[in-house]
């Protein structure tokens, strides 16, 4: 196992693993920790079966079902985020950590490159903790103890969901789900501290008006998102990537009109953020 970072703010590729064989517990536990330190892990040239693709989440955590979208037939935990030739709005498309409007937000996501335009439909990734670390002190002291709102309503991400719900939505799903997070959350594995708020989901603050809570979190948007905080990743077919919902933000680039992107995802259960 090899691992050569992409980027200084986070993200690391790894080579000499093969993932249609079953991985020793060894070769778990040092995956475990390249993910843990890197945020972002990406796996090129994994030639491999849905049966393998769930097997391998497994030992990573526990898969679940998305709320909106349903899964494949016989791997339920697994949904295709595709957007195709006539389509122009992509799944996902904005800066997000996936649905932090679930009470138990997932740990983290996996995404498989099944089918990929000639050019664009890279995916950016941002690292929370140095979004927190970054701030001012006298800014960390002001959001340390505050309470996010996040909806799944909110109308740029919900506008990006609207080509999958016509063609693969699921039965009897809710209209909205709503959930309260800290502003700030402590990584239950590393102890570590990051900014918790995303774009697409975090619609208010908890005792803050419309207005005053949208001033701060315009800030907050704007400033998770630098740069210097980021890495991006060029997708090749049988590309795997493993990202850290609860420290890290990503975002699929919508730069491929005409053509069509064909991934495979698998959530990972999370815990109650604190």
């Amino acid at each position: 196992m090899i691992v050569k970072k992409i980027a200084g703010a986070l993200g690391a590729e790894i080579s000499g693993i093969d993932l249609s064989q079953v991985p020793s517990n060894s070769l778990v536990s040092d995956l475990r920790a390249a993910f843990l330190e890197h945020q972002v892990i990406f796996l090129r040239d994994q030639n491999i079966t849905s049966e393998n693709f769930l097997a391998f989440a497994k030992l990573m955590g526990r898969p679940i079902e998305y709320p909106f979208v349903k899964g494949l037939q016989n791997f339920p935990e697994i949904i295709e985020v595709k957007k195709l030739e006539h389509e122009k709005s992509n799944f996902g498309g904005i800066w997000h950590s996936d649905t932090t409007y679930l009470e138990r937000p997932p740990m983290g996501s996996m995404l498989l490159a099944k089918e990929i335009p000639p050019y664009g439909g890279d995916t950016l990734f941002a690292n929370q903790y140095l979004a927190w670390e970054g701030l001012s002190t006298t800014m960390k002291n002001c959001i340390s103890d505050l309470v996010g709102i996040s909806s799944s309503a909110k109308a740029d991400v919900s506008k990006t969901r609207e080509d999958r719900l016509k063609s693969d939505a699921k039965e009897g799903v809710r209209n909205e789900y709503r959930a309260e997070h800290p502003i700030v959350r402590t990584h239950p594995e590393t102890g570590r501290k990051a900014l918790y708020v995303n774009t697409a989901h975090t619609s208010g603050i908890v005792g803050m008006s419309g207005e005053e809570s949208q001033a701060l979190l315009s800030f907050l948007f704007q400033h998770q998102i630098k740069p210097e905080f980021t890495c991006r990743f060029v997708w090749q077919v049988n590309s795997l990537a493993f990202w850290d919902n609860r420290c890290v933000q990503h975002n699929p680039v919508n730069d491929y009109h005409g053509f069509k992107r064909v991934m495979h995802r698998i959530t990972l259960e999370g815990d109650k953020p604190v």
